[in-house]
């Protein structure tokens, strides 16, 4: 077997995150249209932005991969045949598919993008990636229900050359492979078309026909019971063994996460893998720091999902459906005038205040906010509201693409 080097695969939602993942570690960023992609919710791209964002990575040596993952209607298909051939102007390096007709017509449309199957397609065994790699696929993302050990398999059934993609963090869906009717059943929005409410974290009680109105919670517990949400994936301690198993990608879940989610985990994974890479016994020294980092952005708990084998009720959240949030995201640096520094605010902070400088290199550099200014020139106490464009003075240095944020208490 070759020796593979796994690519870190990054979300993003908007072009401001894609060049986020850029600066902070990611080999490829995957990234969604305006239609045709499972996270309609997410802000998602527009031709021109989609257009700039490429740009931008492939200046940086990284790889965009765009989702075209919707199950197709009979409608849908003439507007997939013209979003493929917009896509072939504007040349992303592969397309996420999960619909066959798609497939086909991407294949026809635009021939010299790579064809990846979505983990949408339910890819559970190697004659499946057997299958899809003689219809022309080159990598086959992996259905989130396969263990390390039959992904091992997998790889020793197929072809050398072709690639295998698995989630190494973020979301866990509780439907097989992320195919859930919950959405279109309570909302009316479908799942499978891009527009899922994640009805699997709201909570649920149990009610007895003949007495309506009566709720009994599922578990003892006062607040009724949240019986689908699953514990968020983190496989940061588990690297050797992705690795081992034959993974060419690694792949972060969070097309709808902020610029400071998506900054934390590429960081944190990039400097994982290369360290471990360059030497294991520097990666378990480094143990400590990693899951450190990796709490630091929002998440909701953590499980290893079916890598080691089917999950137990202890991969489960019964009484809650907060995420763990230890950090506030503030903005981005923007550019530099006067020793000033220009963000897009994103959340309240004052002067005074101390606030965090993220850095891509690893530094997280501790600043105290001393001036706030608008775009007018006008001093601000505070920055209250979102989306503002201000100047800010810190005292410290800072370069284009950090992240500023700030620690929360302790509750």
């Amino acid at each position: 077997m070759k020796n593979r080097r796994p690519e870190l695969l990054i979300p993003a939602s908007s072009l401001e995150v894609l060049k986020t993942a850029v600066i902070f570690g990611a080999d490829a960023v995957y990234i969604g249209g305006e239609a045709f992609g499972l996270r309609a919710k997410a802000k998602n791209f527009s031709m021109e932005d989609m257009r700039e964002g490429i740009e931008f990575a492939h200046e940086h040596g990284v790889r965009v991969h765009v989702t075209v993952n919707i199950l197709a209607h009979n409608d849908d298909l003439e507007g997939v045949e013209g979003y493929l051939r917009e896509l072939k102007e504007i040349g992303p390096d592969a397309l996420i598919i999960a619909d066959p007709a798609i497939f086909e017509m991407a294949k026809e449309i635009c021939p010299e993008i790579e064809r990846h199957i979505s983990t949408q397609a339910n890819n559970t065994n190697y004659g499946t990636y057997r299958f899809w790699w003689k219809q022309g696929a080159k990598r086959v993302v992996s259905a989130r229900e396969l263990s390390l050990r039959e992904i091992k398999e997998i790889r020793e059934r197929i072809p050398e050359e072709m690639e295998i993609e698995s989630f190494i963090h973020g979301a866990m869906c509780i439907s097989y492979s992320g195919r859930c009717l919950l959405s279109n059943y309570f909302t009316g929005r479908d799942a499978n078309q891009g527009a899922c409410t994640h009805p699997c974290r709201w909570k649920y009680a149990v009610v007895e026909e003949t007495r309506p109105g009566e709720y009994m919670p599922v578990y003892e517990n006062e607040r009724g019971t949240y019986i689908f949400n699953s514990k968020d994936l983190c496989m940061i301690e588990h690297i050797p063994e992705m690795i081992d198993a034959g993974i060419d990608s690694f792949k972060i879940e969070g097309r709808m996460k902020t610029a400071l989610y998506v900054a934390t985990v590429a960081r944190t994974y990039r400097k994982a893998i290369d360290d471990y890479l360059e030497d294991p016994e520097k990666y378990k020294a480094n143990m400590p720091w990693y899951l450190d980092q990796i709490s630091n952005c929002t998440y909701r708990q953590f499980t290893t999902g079916f890598y080691f084998g089917k999950p137990s009720e202890e991969s489960q959240i019964y009484d809650s459906n907060t995420y763990v949030k230890e950090y506030t995201y503030l903005g981005i640096i923007g550019g530099e005038k006067d020793g000033m520094y220009r963000i897009e605010q994103r959340n309240k902070f004052s002067v005074g205040e101390t606030i965090e400088i993220m850095k891509p290199d690893g530094r997280n550099i501790e600043v105290t906010v001393r001036r706030i200014v608008d775009e007018d020139g006008n001093e601000q106490d505070s920055a209250p509201h979102p989306k503002q464009v201000l100047y800010i003075d810190f005292g410290g240095e800072a370069e284009q693409y950090d992240i500023l944020r700030r620690a929360e208490p302790e509750t």
